[in-house]
């Protein structure tokens, strides 16, 4: 099999390039590296490879955050013969602590790995498609994630207060979003909501466990709505949030709503920033749906 490490230099806000070739020339397998140079530049790369070599087997290494792995694992969509693993390097790696006994960080379980069947979301919006491995978030997670590349590289708000800070600038500006959303054709929500998630994964923020129920292997998406609610009372839930206390907690059984389902529409009357896998699109009407175990994604023994 060959082993094909994608890096993005600059993920974490640090180069890792140099370190992780250095470990990567000592691993006994059939290795290369491709550093990426752009926006979405690492899905261009692994579908272009796949194409031109049909016939071999290979697994590609997202080295970087979530949105470096949105990217190589969407390139492997339309390729049976890839499989996916994720070196987290970025500033939230939130899609790995799914298996929080895994280390996917020792280079050597890595590759070792087996590749386990996991599910991904197709997006349509727009007359165009994306693909999402861990959430699709919006309202006011949306709002954060807008936040945070305003902050993300400056003193004390960033880093990894990016996120926090974010938290902080959408309860003043990001607390109120209408849409209606349907799940496999049946109304689930119509008017107000602070945020909704529709999951794979279960972690966001950097920790944040917004989805703890969700099962990435079972074909079904995780879909979740809160209310809004009063600045007070989300100081006072936030830390039930983060800990995945919200489904069950009887603090939040009036303002929480949860389906389970294979096919969702969201629909707005105005514009409304998504995020998929952190990365910001904008549109009017969202159509997704799982693809059940549409990728071989490697996990190291835990």
């Amino acid at each position: 099999m060959k082993h094909l490490f994608v890096i993005n230099p600059h993920a974490g806000g640090k180069n890792h390039a140099d370190r992780l070739a250095h470990e990567i020339q000592h691993l006994s397998v059939d290795s290369a590296i491709h550093l990426t140079t752009g926006h979405l530049e690492a899905t261009q790369f692994v579908d272009h490879y796949c194409r031109h070599h049909p016939g071999e087997a290979v697994r590609f290494y997202a080295c970087g955050g979530d949105g470096t792995l949105n990217e190589v694992a969407s390139g492997t969509l339309p390729h049976p013969q890839a499989e996916v693993g994720c070196y987290p390097c970025g500033s939230g790696n939130d899609y790995v602590k799914y298996w929080p006994m895994a280390n996917f960080r020792n280079l050597q379980a890595l590759v070792e790995a087996p590749a386990l069947p996991v599910d991904m979301m197709r997006v349509r919006f727009d007359g165009q498609e994306r693909h999402c491995i861990n959430l699709m978030n919006m309202g006011f997670e949306a709002a954060v994630c807008r936040s945070m590349e305003i902050v993300r590289g400056k003193p004390l708000v960033g880093g990894r207060m990016a996120y926090t800070s974010g938290i902080v600038h959408s309860l003043f500006y990001g607390r109120h979003h209408p849409c209606r959303i349907t799940v496999d054709g049946l109304p689930f929500h119509e008017g107000d909501m602070l945020l909704a998630s529709l999951a794979n994964g279960r972690y966001a923020g950097g920790g944040y466990c917004c989805a703890p129920r969700s099962a990435n292997d079972d074909g079904l998406l995780e879909v979740m709505t809160v209310l809004p609610i009063s600045v007070a009372r989300f100081a006072s839930v936030i830390s039930l949030y983060k800990k995945g206390l919200h489904l069950d907690s009887p603090k939040m059984k009036d303002v929480v709503q949860y389906r389970r389902g294979q096919h969702v529409t969201v629909e707005s009357t105005r514009p409304m920033w998504v995020a998929l896998d952190g990365e910001l699109v904008c549109s009017k009407r969202f159509e997704v749906d799982n693809l059940p175990h549409s990728l071989r994604f490697a996990v190291p023994q835990q």
